[in-house]
C-alpha cells in the first residue's frame, strides 16, 4: 500500500492520473478503474492511498485506489470479469501484456476519446 499525491491527469476522462508515491518511479492510475464520470475523479493535490495494480513497464507503477469513491461504480463486476484472481496475485510476479490482454478482451471499450 502506498500514500500517494495526485500530480496531473493529463486528459481527464480518457489517460488516468499520474501519482507521486515518493519513489523513483512513477505511479499511474489507469482511467479504466477510476469512475466513468472525470467528477468522480482524484484531483491534483490528492493525497489518498494506493495499492498496486500491476507492474508491466519500466519506471512505472500502475495503481489501484483503495478509497471506493475514486474507483468505477461496477468494481466488484469488473474485477470478476476481467481479473478474477485478485487479490490472490497480490505479491505474484505480474505477467507481461496485461494490459494487452484486457484490451484484446474489450476491457477498454466504451472509454472516452
Amino acid at each position: 500500500m502506498f500514500t500517494g499525491t495526485v500530480v496531473l491527469v493529463p486528459r481527464p476522462g480518457t489517460i488516468g492520473v499520474v501519482v507521486d508515491i515518493g519513489l523513483e518511479v512513477e505511479g499511474f492510475v489507469d482511467a479504466i478503474l477510476l469512475p466513468e464520470e472525470t467528477e468522480g475523479w482524484p484531483t491534483e493535490g490528492v493525497v489518498t492511498q494506493f495499492e498496486v495494480w500491476w507492474t508491466d513497464r519500466p519506471h512505472q507503477i500502475r495503481l489501484k485506489p483503495l478509497d471506493p469513491n475514486f474507483l468505477r461504480k461496477d468494481w466488484p463486476e469488473f474485477l470478476t470479469r476481467w481479473r478474477p484472481g485478485w487479490p490472490a496475485e497480490i505479491g505474484q510476479p505480474a505477467g507481461p501484456g496485461l494490459a494487452d490482454g484486457l484490451e484484446s478482451l474489450g476491457a477498454f471499450d466504451g472509454l472516452k476519446e
